[in-house]
């Protein structure tokens, strides 16, 4: 218990230092990344690091505790012959196939809860997948690679060539303490791709969230038609107009809706307006004329949504169903898509509803320097006075309201970073200490004539399974990882997901090549080429 504490306190110690130490750099390297411009002051609270200690040791001290159970539990014997023989046996076939066959039921299920689409039990959904996959990686591990190595090394033609019967029987003695580092590092790895995605995932979603709040840098609200030329001159007399549209959109009271999501404003408008309005402003429009008993959502940029399955969605206005057949998110009304939930319906159905609401005008108008904005709201807000009474909406392309996103998305880069760094590390240092316990029988194996070049091969092929397995498994089980992550963020990812791969592929092979020259200095056999 004492070895057990010290280790633990001084990991402790010197984790919290160095973190401390770190923190303002960390800080520093976020904005930067970000492009936020603030100010920022360093200042050591102690929240932070209690919390940290706090976690850490409760980690910690399961752990400890398990160990020190064992340990009393154990003999005297088998404590002194533990290291020969505790962990380096061939284990069980039955047992094994049993973990298989649970590991790999675990782990597709997981797999199918994550690309499932659904409703609101996406998010259990999600949360199962998790559990469910990282079960299922340590049980794959656990039973099925072993089960694989023991069979190949029972195949004769096969387990006596090219140094196999060397690195194979090595991996199958050595799986049962080694699996759980590998099941480890294939979980850190899959954590660090799926921080990646989610990271650019949301870089993405803000580009096109900027995009679609510029699609029109003024918009009037108001119940008289034909004000366009009006407004047209006050604009112009300050700026100039990219392009510009009108459309009338029907208002209907929350009260008309039933709704699985009740919003506050709802409005209606009808299909060959917003036809012409894409027209104009270049907007495309490739939507089918909806039946009478059918909508379409015009709906505005989610950051994430939890609802991947939309195909059986109804709406009720005023005692009539509809069945929503699509939705878009092309911001035909601009920013006001943020505000009100627009339905789309054909032209007929649209003058049957008009008995039940209220009939605006939306004026929109895209000028073509953005940043001269200001230059024409005083103008545009004499329209308040009199009769007209009209509302403005004006887009400030250099608002802030969403700037977070850009910490989150550097914050995701730099897990990315730490996990990968974290998974190769620590299968690194596994490899390292198994080469010293491993010295002892390539020194027999050296006497009993065993060429330099042999034993280098194996080590090499051995290494090689150690690093590539969990490679592999976390490969598959990103895909998935991602692809969920694409439905419910409405982008596509798979550059990004083979992009991480090649950066872990080649930095993983890097530790595989350091790890070659370090495992066979280790365990005493020279390099000879």
């Amino acid at each position: 218990m004492i070895e057990t504490s010290l280790i633990g306190l001084s990991a402790l110690a010197l984790g919290t230092v160095f973190g401390v130490l770190t923190t303002y750099l960390f800080q520093m390297v976020l904005l930067a990344v970000s492009d936020i411009a603030v100010d920022i002051s360093f200042q050591l609270t102690p929240w932070p690091v209690l919390v940290t200690a706090a976690v850490y040791l409760v980690m910690y001290l399961i752990f400890a505790v398990k160990g020190y159970v064992n340990i009393v539990r154990s003999s005297v014997l088998e404590l002194v012959s533990a290291t020969r023989q505790n962990e380096y046996v061939r284990q069980n076939p039955v047992l094994l196939f049993l973990k298989t066959v649970v590991g790999l039921v675990i782990l597709l299920a997981g797999y199918y809860l994550a690309i499932k689409e659904g409703g609101q039990e996406v998010m259990g959904n999600v949360f199962a997948a998790v559990v469910l996959v990282v079960a299922g990686v340590y049980l794959l591990f656990g039973g099925f690679l072993p089960m694989v190595f023991q069979s190949l090394a029972q195949k004769k033609l096969f387990l006596y060539k090219k140094q196999r019967n060397l690195w194979i029987n090595n991996m199958i003695f050595r799986m049962k303490k080694n699996y759980r580092t590998y099941a480890m590092t294939c979980v850190l790895m899959l954590c660090s791709v799926t921080a990646l995605a989610t990271g650019f995932a949301m870089k993405f979603r803000y580009d096109s969230i900027v995009h679609f709040r510029n699609t029109y840098t003024y918009q009037l609200l108001g119940q008289q038609p034909g004000m366009d030329d009006t407004i047209r001159s006050l604009i112009e007399k300050d700026n100039k107009i990219a392009y510009s549209a009108q459309i009338p959109f029907l208002a209907i009271d929350a009260s008309m809706f039933d709704s699985q999501f009740q919003n506050e404003q709802y409005a209606v408008l009808a299909y060959s307006r917003v036809k012409e309005l894409a027209e104009k402003t270049g907007l495309p429009f490739t939507l089918q004329s909806p039946g009478d008993d059918e909508i379409i959502e015009v709906s505005h940029l989610y950051l994430l949504s939890l609802l991947t399955d939309r195909s059986h969605q109804t709406e009720i206005i005023n005692g009539k169903t509809y069945r929503q057949v699509t939705e878009t998110n092309v911001p035909y009304m601009g920013y006001l898509q943020e505000m009100m939930s627009f339905y789309l319906v054909n032209d007929a159905e649209y003058e049957r509803l008009l008995p039940l609401g209220q009939e605006m005008y939306t004026y929109n108008y895209r000028i073509e320097d953005i940043y001269q904005f200001a230059a024409s709201v005083d103008e545009l807000d004499t329209l308040n006075d009199g009769d007209s009474r009209m509302a403005r909406v004006t887009i400030d392309p250099a608002s802030s309201d969403i700037e977070w996103i850009k910490v989150l998305y550097t914050v995701c880069i730099f897990l990315f970073l730490v996990f990968v760094l974290a998974s190769g590390s620590v299968l690194f240092m596994k490899l390292y200490n198994d080469a010293f316990e491993e010295k002892e029988r390539y020194q027999v194996l050296k006497k009993l004539g065993v060429a330099h070049w042999t034993l280098r091969k194996s080590i090499s092929r051995e290494l090689m399974a150690a690093y590539g397995l969990p490679f592999a498994v976390m490969a598959v089980s990103a895909y998935f990882s991602v692809h969920a992550l694409e439905k419910m963020m409405y982008t596509n990812l798979m550059h990004i997901y083979l992009g991480s791969m090649g950066v872990i592929f080649v930095f993983f092979f890097l530790c595989y090549w350091f790890s070659v020259g370090i495992y066979a200095k280790n365990a005493g056999v020279k390099l000879h080429y």
